[in-house]
């Protein structure tokens, strides 16, 4: 090693790196001149750094052969150094080429605008460099726009770092950087005359912070441009930078445009009134700032209101412009509140619903009542997390200390309020505060607070005025309540009530509330027009509400003639109110009691002297009183009176108090709070202007604040419970007819008779039809449903028009309407369904109707769907829509119902599918009957499988306490179509046809016949007598159980008698084998099996003195037969014929392929084509059919096949078919020993019968034992077996499939053994994985 001296000598440096003695990384020229040698320095270089080097154009190209010879030069410095002449130019051309250096360093070489430009125009070319520094180089305003185009086109440079002397070279750099959405990391600083330094710009993409400190106002507004459609900046900082209001202009269209930008800090920019009116607007339309910080600034009372409005609500109905916006700090010695500002900010916390951060900072112009008023509000908040009071002046006195732990109290989502800096905190007040939001942070202990609160009796009573239009129940009303007070009516009610004998007909309902000492009587007046019939349904009271029923009929026709109503006419209209409330009891989930009704008849003052027709009417009423005993509390007293007198309602009025006060004591009690709660919903609608309804969450707010039972009492509470809670308050208010609730709503009606007035008069009455011109069967978008209600809603004068909107939006109208059932959805998984509007639907009625198919082919059947009860009972009004759109939903989730078709009128449901046409339809005066009428391609068995398993459970799902009895409708009067008034006649019930063919014996049912009455009109004949058999008019499916019952009935008479089994019973299987030869594979055979079982069995019931050694014998018999079928089957099962060491597999049936369908082969025809071989898995006891198995073709069967395989299907094939037809294994719990054919015969059968009773397995085991031994005595089993398993193997060996892997290819067999008997098996994949233990593989 030399010594330091040596060191000193360049010559010597050159020498080592020629000679590579130095293994050198960095080298540092100072106040020198690079000569030619520098260019043998060698790859471990890394960093070159020049120290006031003067250089010439020759050094600097000697420079660039070194960086071009070199790949491992990262960074090059030059420090105060000079490039004479050309040479700044040479520099950047080397780097144009250079691809390798990632870092470059210039400080104070005097590179200036010109040399910045040299510099940003090597770049655009470039795409290597990472980082580069320029220092103490005044490159000005120019050059720094010059390096900002460069940033526009250079997407690799990660780090920037710019000192200058002057600021404003901040502004273009980084303006192209956020434009851009460059990743580049920015600092720029400036020096001032005075030598110090301060930092101008700063943005570090690591954590999407850009920070500025200082910057002129052109420059700030050229940034804010730059961060309109920016991506990389989530945090802006610009505190102590001064701003104006054409920089807050240009601001207002980053929040509107800037979808990242998520905290702003402009605290202490000098922002004004102007300034913030901006910024404001911008939060409009902003959907990212979280946090915004203006602390600091001069605006006043009018920004903060400003500021403030998107986070605010000023009506109900208004939702919050911004929603995001969670953190915002305002404040500061010269910003000035003042009484807007603090009526700005109660509004903001009473209706915000985002904000959980406020702070106001160092305020001087706020009062401590101010305070006061502020956290008074923050009762109602819940959203506000962090209070921040911080310096505040006005934060003083006992009685702002007192607000605070009453709200506190009340509110327990407030995790921390700051004060400090504050009077009061100055005075160490504090720390009950501090103590108090501790203990919120605490979970309460889980108790049920609703559990043991007092239980009381209910003040409140509703009475329901019913009745037909024009009945006089409106002023029946007004007479009673001036029976109370006389200062309760408005003055011109009272003189329109004496002096005018028209009365007024009312549209929609009235609700009249009363006082009766302690008890709140409200009189609903249920509206008597037919539209408003369907809302009926959901203002009946349930779970156990006292309420008391008044039907009110008028004794004349009109008020304004004298025309009796005959007897008839008024026991119908009683009848329909009488039936209503017993349908609506029903359904009610709760029946406590029965129903309290009383009769009242008006305009008696009209009828001069008692008449006939009078006393006649009384006894109507007396026999529907007899006849609802059971099912209404009937007052025995009939009121007769005049409605526009009070004296005349006296004896009424009286009637009605009394009978209120006796049903309060006898349904349930209710809890204390209850009665409570009605109070304080009083309360707050005189302190909200009267308001008619309420949403949920000031319905939540009430509970916090009013009610400590309701109060989430820590923010760690159960929320959910306190939920329940709640809903369930309003749910019993809603019982006990309060309020309207309904959960999904989101709001509670206060106000009962705007609702029903206002409200639903105006719904019900909408004329969708005339206003929507894209009708779609019915169906109408939720969008153009919305728009319709807002036009029809408000009046084309302004301020002239329903008053609706004040209250309610659109979109809760809709959501109102499908509560209501006016309207249904399409699908209710879908938030975009469509909605059917019952009242869209055109009355086809009139129309003449007809099948869409009528040919001689068609089958047609027809159920009538009657109330079980319908002389009490019938289907309200409102069940019909709901089952036009339950049906549509459960035709259209069915998986085949490719093609279906689906129509509506107001009364009819049209259905195609499958072939298959269906009318489901309304039918009589009273609603209380369905016809369902289907015409069909297919056999009768399959249309009324649609009709049993889709369209009568989507009819009884929707008959809630409603039983409905089938029927079953003359074949005649469904292909006709005939009107519903004759064919009413012309039904059956289906329980009593199936009653009337048990009591046949077996050889008559298929020939029974039902006879059908003759109908005419006015003597004109419209349908003429005739007869049906019932097998035309009955199901296969009816038929079956009809001869379940049948064997069961006998077979539990066989049970009871205990005989044992004797051996006598020869005589006896020989005159059942005689029936049983007859028996044939198919349909007809089995049924006659069947008729000839239940023939004999018949005969055994009728011999009732033989019936013991009958039945005995038949036990006797049918046992000989089921140990021959477990031998018979046993014996093919275990049969091992050695037909070549049983290299194939002998379990095997044939597979027919017809139309797309496949059926099994049961026997076998010389010319037979298309037949596929299948084998079974013969694992013993567990023999199936092997799924996807792909089987072999047989083109067609000749004479050598059927004499080979023939006897082997006579005996084999038929045998497992019909055990699986019959179920004969089943009876005689065999099924071990048959192969599980059960997936195979389900699709290859075809038809539903081939699964018989349980009865027919004698018939088939019959039929097996005969051709059996018929067989046995011709020709031998065994020879049967092995000429069948030799055509086997013939055939597989013509179709080259006779090795192991063909044959598990073609079938999914392979060849076992089994370790305990040694026999060989053929058996499936799944045999061989879970029986492995049992068998071993022997392969071919």
């Amino acid at each position: 090693m030399a010594s330091n001296q040596n060191l000193k000598e360049l010559k010597w440096v050159l020498q080592e790196i020629k000679s590579e003695g130095l293994n050198l990384q960095s080298i540092s020229f100072y106040l020198s001149q690079p000569v030619s040698a520098a260019k043998t320095a060698r790859f471990t270089l890394r960093d070159l750094e020049f120290h006031r080097v003067e250089w010439e154009l020759e050094e600097v190209r000697n420079l660039g052969i070194l960086l071009e010879d070199n790949s491992n030069i990262k960074q090059v410095v030059f420090r105060r150094n000079r490039f004479a002449g050309k040479c700044l130019q040479e520099l950047c051309g080397i780097l144009k080429r250079n691809r390798v250096i990632k870092e470059i360093m210039l400080s104070e070489s005097n590179l200036g605008s010109v040399g910045a430009g040299l510099i940003a125009s090597a770049l655009m070319v470039n795409h290597s460099l990472e980082e580069l520094q320029i220092w103490e180089d005044s490159i000005g305003s120019r050059g720094a726009e010059e390096l900002s185009k460069m940033i526009e086109v250079n997407p690799t440079l990660k780090l920037l770092t710019i000192f200058d002397s002057n600021a404003i070279t901040a502004t273009p750099l980084i303006s192209a950087v956020l434009a851009r959405n460059r990743a580049m990391e920015v600092h720029v600083w400036s020096g001032q005359n005075s030598g110090k330094t301060s930092k101008v710009v700063e943005f570090v993409p690591e954590n999407s912070t850009l920070r500025i400190y200082r910057l002129n106002h052109s420059g700030s507004c050229r940034v804010a441009c730059s961060l309109g459609m920016n991506l990389t900046v989530k945090s802006l900082d610009m505190t102590g930078v001064r701003l104006k209001s054409r920089w807050a202009k240009e601001f207002r269209w980053v929040l509107e445009q800037n979808q990242t930008l998520q905290e702003v800090n402009l605290s202490q920019t000098c922002l004004k009134d102007k300034s913030i009116v901006y910024i404001a607007a911008g939060l409009f339309k902003n959907r990212s700032l979280q946090a915004l910080n203006l602390t600091g600034n001069w605006f006043s009372g009018v920004g903060v209101e400003h500021l403030l409005c998107p986070l605010s609500k000023f009506s109900a109905l208004q939702s919050q412009a911004n929603i995001t916006l969670k953190n915002l700090s305002f404040g500061g010695g010269r910003t000035r509140i003042g009484r807007d500002g603090v009526a700005a900010i109660l509004q903001m916390l009473t209706s915000n619903q985002s904000v959980s951060r406020l702070g106001i900072q160092d305020d001087e112009s706020l009062r401590p009542d101010d305070y006061v008023r502020i956290f008074k509000s923050l009762e109602k908040n819940a959203s506000l997390k962090f209070l921040s009071l911080q310096g505040c002046k006005g934060v003083q006195g006992e009685t702002l200390l007192q607000t605070i732990m009453e709200t506190l109290q009340i509110n327990p989502w407030i995790e921390d309020i700051d004060l400090s800096r504050t009077p009061l905190h100055n005075s160490g007040k504090t720390q009950g505060i501090y103590q108090r939001l501790g203990q919120n942070e605490k979970s309460e202990p889980e108790t049920d607070l609703l559990k043991d609160m007092p239980l009381t009796e209910p003040k409140s009573c509703r009475v329901f005025f019913c009745g037909q239009e024009s009945a006089g129940k409106t002023t029946l009303c007004n007479s009673i309540l001036q029976n109370f007070s006389a200062s309760t009516l408005p003055y011109l009610e009272q003189v329109q009530t004496m002096v005018n004998p028209i009365e007024p007909t009312v549209k929609g309902m009235k609700i009249k509330t009363f006082k009766d000492e302690d008890t709140k009587i409200s009189i609903w007046n249920l509206s008597g027009q037919h539209e408003f019939f369907s809302l009926h349904d959901l203002m009946f009271p349930g779970h156990g509400s006292a309420s008391f029923f008044v039907i009110i009929s008028s004794l004349f026709k009109k008020p304004s003639n004298k025309e009796l109503k005959s007897t008839s006419e008024i026991e119908e209209d009683l009848q329909y109110w009488l039936r209503f409330i017993v349908s609506n009891s029903k359904r009610a989930v709760q029946q406590c009691i029965l129903p309290s009704v009383a009769v009242v008849l008006t305009h008696f003052d009209k009828i001069n002297q008692p008449s006939q027709n009078l006393q006649l009417t009384v006894n109507t009423i007396q026999r529907l009183r007899d006849k609802f005993q059971g099912f209404v509390e009937f007052y025995p007293t009939v009121f007769t009176v005049d409605a526009r007198s009070s004296a005349s309602v006296s004896k009424l009025t009286h009637h009605i108090q009394k009978t209120c006060k006796t049903i309060l004591q006898r349904v349930p009690r209710v809890y204390q709070l209850c009665n409570d709660f009605i109070q304080i919903v009083s309360d707050w609608r005189s302190e909200n202007y009267n308001k008619p309804a309420m949403k949920w969450q000031e319905f939540e707010n009430l509970c916090q604040v009013k009610v400590p039972p309701l109060r989430v009492r820590s923010r760690h509470d159960n929320k959910e419970r306190v939920e329940m809670r709640r809903r369930a308050m309003a749910t019993c208010l809603h019982h006990i007819g309060e309020v309207i609730y309904f959960n999904e709503l989101g709001f509670l009606i206060l106000d009962c008779e705007w609702f029903c007035g206002e409200v639903l008069g105006h719904l019900i009455r909408l004329n969708v039809r005339k206003q929507n011109s894209l009708e779609n069967n019915g169906f109408i978008s939720r969008k153009e449903l919305e728009k319709i209600l807002r036009v029809s809603l408000q009046g084309p004068i302004p301020g002239m028009g329903s008053k609706v909107f004040e209250n309610l939006e659109a979109s809760d109208l809709v959501r109102m309407m499908l509560k209501l059932e006016l309207c249904y959805e399409q699908d209710p998984s879908n938030p975009d369904s469509l909605l059917l509007i019952p009242s869209m639907l055109e009355e086809g009625r009139g129309k003449p109707q007809k099948w869409q198919l009528s040919t001689p082919e068609c089958v047609y059947t027809g159920r009538h769907l009657e109330c079980h009860d319908s002389s009490h009972m019938f289907l309200t009004p409102g069940f019909f829509p709901r089952l036009q759109v339950h049906l549509h939903n459960r035709i259209m989730a069915l998986k085949n119902q490719h093609g279906a078709t689906y129509s509506l009128e107001k009364y009819l449901i049209s259905i195609g599918i499958n072939g298959i046409y269906v009318r489901v339809e309304l039918g009589g005066q009273l609603g209380y009957y369905i016809d369902v009428l289907a015409c069909s391609t297919k056999n009768l068995t399959e249309t009324l499988r649609v009709i049993q398993q889709l369209v009568i459970p989507a009819i009884q799902s929707l008959c809630h306490g409603i039983t409905l009895t089938e029927h079953v409708i003359r074949p005649e009067c469904v292909r006709n179509l005939t009107p519903p008034r004759y064919r009413k006649t012309q039904i059956v019930s289906l329980q009593l046809l199936k009653q009337a063919l048990l009591s046949l014996p077996a050889d008559s049912m298929y020939d029974y016949q039902h006879t059908w009455s003759p109908v005419s009109d006015s003597g004109r004949p419209i349908l003429r007598a005739g007869f049906d058999f019932a097998r035309d008019i009955l199901s296969d499916d009816d038929f079956r159980e009809v001869l379940h019952r049948r064997y069961h009935d006998l077979y539990n008479l066989s049970q009871e008698l205990q005989v044992p089994p004797e051996s006598n019973g020869q005589d006896h299987s020989l005159a059942l084998s005689e029936e049983a030869q007859s028996v044939e594979p198919s349909i007809g055979g089995i049924a006659k099996g069947v008729e000839a079982v239940l023939h004999r069995l018949k005969i055994i019931e009728q011999e009732i003195r033989d019936l013991k050694q009958e039945i005995q014998g038949l036990r006797y018999y049918e046992h000989r037969l089921l140990l021959e079928l477990h031998h018979k089957v046993n014996y093919l099962v275990s049969f091992n014929v050695q037909v070549e060491e049983r290299k194939v597999p002998n379990m095997f049936y044939f597979v027919r392929t017809e139309n797309y369908s496949r059926r099994l082969v049961t026997t076998m025809i010389s010319g037979m084509t298309a037949l596929r071989l299948h084998m079974l898995c013969e694992f013993r006891g567990e023999m199936h059919v092997v799924e996807d198995q792909m089987g072999c073709e047989l083109m067609q069967v000749d004479n050598r096949a059927v004499k080979s395989l023939a006897p082997h299907l006579k005996n084999f094939m038929k045998l497992i078919t019909f055990a699986l037809k019959i179920g004969a294994h089943i009876a005689a719990g065999m099924g071990e020993m048959i192969p599980d054919l059960s997936k195979e015969v389900a699709h290859l059968a075809g038809s539903s019968a081939l699964v018989g009773a349980a009865a027919a397995g004698a018939v088939g085991v019959a039929a097996m034992g005969c051709r059996n031994r018929a067989a046995e005595s011709s020709r031998d089993t065994r020879q049967d077996l092995k000429a069948a398993q030799q055509w086997v193997l013939d055939f597989l060996r013509e179709r080259r499939c006779s090795s192991g892997n063909d044959i598990a290819e073609k079938f999914g067999l392979w060849r076992v053994r089994y370790r305990d008997t040694g026999q060989i098996s053929w058996i499936c994949r799944r045999h061989i994985h879970t029986r492995s233990t049992e068998i071993t593989e022997v392969p071919i």
